[in-house]
């Protein structure tokens, strides 16, 4: 049995800049791993099967751990302790994703590859650390390493990226994240929350969690108290190697 730690993403900015040939959407964003953290426990067996404890996700063949598996051409039985809130913007799945990938696929040249195909958060969580992601966000260019701390904030709100996207179509975006417009267009309690929580917050992804950039971890812990929340608090995490 391999016990396994996948980590949480926010996306520091989030620019739309334009479409691509396909008409899917052109973006640039600065991606950072946090020391959030889902816990897995993977062991071999002749069928796969997951079984989940903590947020609720999908236990059949869409879920990407099990879609990681199978692209590894592996059987397995997964233990999913959920602790990155879903349809947040955390990249829990695709961190999922990517840690059945380097535990079942060590050694495999062709991980990036696989990784691409399941989705293009799953190929930044195969090193983590900090990376400018491009084109889908499947471009990454690696940076270097940051220390720094975050509070985070969600309302328990799940958002569908699609939704959010198809929303970014009609109405745009601008300022540090281009797709929170579009967000409250999807879901109209973001706004108000995001209010309550005060300056310097910021939506992740597409939403629906926000952060607020802190000096030290007393700083981060300090902005999560009174919210009436979900709420954690966070560090930078470094980049790691495949294997």
């Amino acid at each position: 049995m391999r016990r396994l730690q996948a980590p949480a993403k926010l996306n520091l900015d989030l620019q739309i800049v334009g479409r691509l040939p396909d008409g899917s959407h052109e973006i640039r964003t600065v991606m950072q791993a946090i020391s959030l953290f889902d816990d897995l426990e993977i062991q071999s067996s002749d069928r796969s099967e997951i079984e989940v404890e903590g947020f609720d996700v999908p236990t059949t063949g869409d879920n990407l751990a099990l879609r990681a598996a199978a692209a590894v051409g592996a059987t397995c039985r997964i233990r999913l302790h959920k602790r990155i809130p879903t349809g947040a913007g955390l990249g829990g799945g695709s961190s999922d994703a990517a840690a059945v990938l380097r535990a079942l696929g060590a050694g495999r040249t062709d991980l990036d590859e696989i990784a691409s195909g399941l989705g293009a958060d799953v190929a930044f969580f195969l090193r983590g650390g900090r990376a400018l992601a491009t084109g889908r966000g499947d471009t990454l260019r690696p940076a270097a390493d940051v220390d720094g701390w975050y509070a985070l904030a969600w309302p328990g709100i799940e958002l569908s990226t699609a939704a959010v996207y198809r929303a970014w179509d009609e109405v745009g975006g601008d300022g540090a994240n281009h797709l929170f417009r579009a967000a409250c267009e999807v879901e109209p309690r973001l706004a108000p929350f995001t209010r309550r929580l005060g300056p310097g917050w910021r939506m992740t992804g597409s939403g629906s969690a926000f952060f607020l950039e802190a000096h030290d971890e007393s700083s981060a812990r300090d902005a999560t108290r009174g919210l009436d929340c979900w709420s954690a608090i966070a560090r930078a995490l470094p980049a790691s190697p495949i294997g």
